[in-house]
């Protein structure tokens, strides 16, 4: 089933002994768009400090009633190590965290490692490696002691990147779309503003040609004919198989 990112943000989060607080953002691997974690506000508790959770600890998630339940304890949680999510994640963070919960180390084929689609064909194939025009997938750190992931990143962040069509800007990220079997991010719901008024456009992430992570933008490869005639998307709805077809039948049969 595809979900919008941005309805999840203040689903709770609930521990096995009580709750832990509320969902403020995910972290995804930019290689394969994957959620790899959930950031939880944690309120009062826990003096309002933020933590990640990997996927690895959730359980099946209740949307009625907006909870996610995590198979770890509070005082787990609490004991866990600090790591500031106002900072860039480093490897060694992950490790530490990883070693802590006896999480697989997703990096090493652990966890989610690689994903395969439900549905297969066209929506259910992940984008897989996007070209990006920056940094090498391990860099050092400021300090020149240790490897930064590079790859991880806050859908919050993303939010608000410009879209390019071969031939010009069509509009800026406003959501994603994810297949809630395996977190694997499908498509970005693009906001037209002016060039549409308003209207918002559905675009897998198999059609980025690139992303320019310093620029904060993604090029895709389609032009902005192309888009403008694409089928009509409704973001107050779900997205149904039926409309998926129609949009990759588009885009199959123009001149991208």
């Amino acid at each position: 089933m595809e979900q919008f990112v941005n309805s999840m943000v203040g689903y709770a989060i609930r521990a096995t002994d009580g709750d832990l607080g509320r969902l403020d953002e995910f972290y995804f691997d930019d290689e394969t768009w994957t959620i790899r974690y959930m950031v939880v506000e944690t309120g009062n508790w826990l003096s309002g400090r933020k933590v990640l959770i990997s996927l690895a600890a959730l359980g099946k998630p209740d949307w009625k009633s907006r909870t996610f339940s995590v198979n770890l304890t509070r005082d787990q949680v609490r004991n866990s190590p600090d790591i500031d999510t106002q900072k860039p994640v480093y490897r060694h963070h992950e490790t530490t965290l990883h070693e802590y919960y006896q999480w697989p180390m997703y990096w090493q084929g652990g966890y989610g490692a690689n994903y395969v689609g439900i549905y297969g064909g066209a929506m259910g194939m992940s984008p897989g490696p996007i070209p990006v025009n920056e940094e090498p997938v391990e860099r050092l750190s400021t300090t020149g002691e240790r490897p930064v992931n590079p790859h991880l990143r806050s859908t919050e962040d993303v939010i608000g990147y410009r879209i390019f069509a071969t031939d010009g800007k069509i509009g800026h990220v406003e959501d994603f779309i994810l297949d809630d079997e395996n977190w694997a991010m499908r498509y970005l719901v693009v906001n037209a503003g002016n060039w549409l008024h308003g209207r918002k456009i559905l675009l897998s992430l198999q059609w980025v040609k690139r992303v320019e992570w310093v620029d904060s933008s993604l090029h895709f490869n389609l032009s902005k004919e192309n888009i403008k005639k694409s089928p009509e998307f409704d973001h107050t709805k779900a997205v149904t198989k039926d409309y998926v077809d129609k949009l990759h039948d588009h885009y199959t049969g123009c001149d991208k």
